[in-house]
Order: structure tokens, then sequence, then C-alpha cells
């Protein structure tokens, strides 16, 4: 994912996939398909039915659909499902692979005829997984992944293994609240979103 650079040293980075934006002293969400769910009335405890945690979708791009997590035609499970914008919603799971945006259905007056905007995130249920650390991919930048500076304080993840088209020049080695609880050895802060929104990142050799 891309981000942008802190003001202080080199470059930041912050959270989903594609460039991210360098922060303080040196520097995850990428956008995942759209979907529209069936009109249906949300589960007991108030989870939405469409794509509810632990439900399964097959497809892929913009064809996403709900099936049997059995069904061979099943690609990834849900994570995490929330309603509204993923703007200003909760960040998903480190492990979250892509991120499923759900429109809004607005057929009448009911719950069983209307459904919210929401957004799951998703992981593959089988590898590879870009949203592992270290892979290059995936709509978040956490512990163990690599960055590259892809403009002036803006970095983007890529492969630590150097098998992307970009060679890696940072490791983000933890993620804390504060730049000032980095250690002495970050080369770069990156703003990476959620509870610990600093990535402390240090050069590679």
């Amino acid at each position: 994912m891309r981000h942008r650079a802190l003001p202080g040293a080199l470059l930041a980075l912050m959270g989903l996939t594609g460039p991210v934006a360098l922060s303080g002293c040196h520097a995850p969400q990428r956008a995942g398909s759209v979907v529209t769910p069936p009109p249906s009335p949300p589960r007991s405890g108030g989870r939405p039915e469409f794509l509810a945690e632990d439900a399964c979708a097959g497809g892929g791009r913009q064809s996403y659909t709900e099936v049997d997590c059995a069904d061979g035609r099943a690609a990834a499970r849900v994570l995490a499902r929330y309603n509204g914008p993923q703007a200003s919603g909760p960040r998903c799971p480190a492990a979250t692979d892509f991120v499923l945006h759900i429109a809004a259905v607005d057929q009448g007056d009911s719950e069983k005829e209307s459904s919210p905007e929401g957004y799951a995130c998703m992981r593959y249920l089988r590898p590879p997984h870009p949203g592992d650390p270290g892979q290059g991919g995936g709509p978040l930048t956490v512990t163990g992944d690599c960055v590259y500076a892809q403009r002036d304080g803006v970095v983007k993840e890529t492969a630590c293994d150097g098998s992307g088209a970009h060679a890696p020049e940072y490791r983000v080695i933890d993620e804390v609240t504060t730049r000032a609880a980095c250690p002495p050895s970050t080369d770069l802060y990156v703003q990476v979103g959620g509870e610990a929104p600093v990535g402390c990142a240090r050069r590679l050799s």
C-alpha cells in the first residue's frame, strides 16, 4: 500500500494497498471490489446477513458472491465485516488479503428490503496471501512489510524477497502509538493507521 511521509526525516507510510505517505524521520488500504448484496434481513445480534464474519465468497473483480465455504467456487473467507464507509470505520485485521466494499441497497422501508453500505475484510482460502508480512500486497502495512520510496515523501509496499517490480528499501520493524516510541535505530516513520498508527522502519543494507 502507498503512504505519505510524516514531517521530520526521510519518508513515512500509511495503510492500504497503493502508495503510502511518509511521516517523521523515515518512511495498508488498497481499494477492493465493490459488490451489491441481495436484499436480506440482518442476522440475530445485529450482524449483517450478506458476507457476515466467517462467510465465504467466490468470484473475482466485480463479481464476488457469497457461497458456502465447502463449495469449490469459494475463494476467500470474511475475517471481519463492518457497516459504514471504510475510511471512517474500524481497521481490518492484519491478516486481510483484500477488502470488498459493499454497496448500499435501498429498496424499501423494511430491513428485509434494504442493506447498508459496508465492507468485508477478506482472507484467501489458499495461498499466496498478499496480506502476510513481507509479501508486498494486501490492504494494510504491518510489521514485517517492506517499502520503497515511490516519490518524495511517499513510500509503497513491495515484496521483501525482491521478487516485486521494485527492490525493498525499508522494513517495518514495529507499530507504535507515537514516533517517540520507535527504537533509536528507526530510519523511517510510516503512517499505518489503526490503534498503533506509526510504523517504525529500518533501512535495508
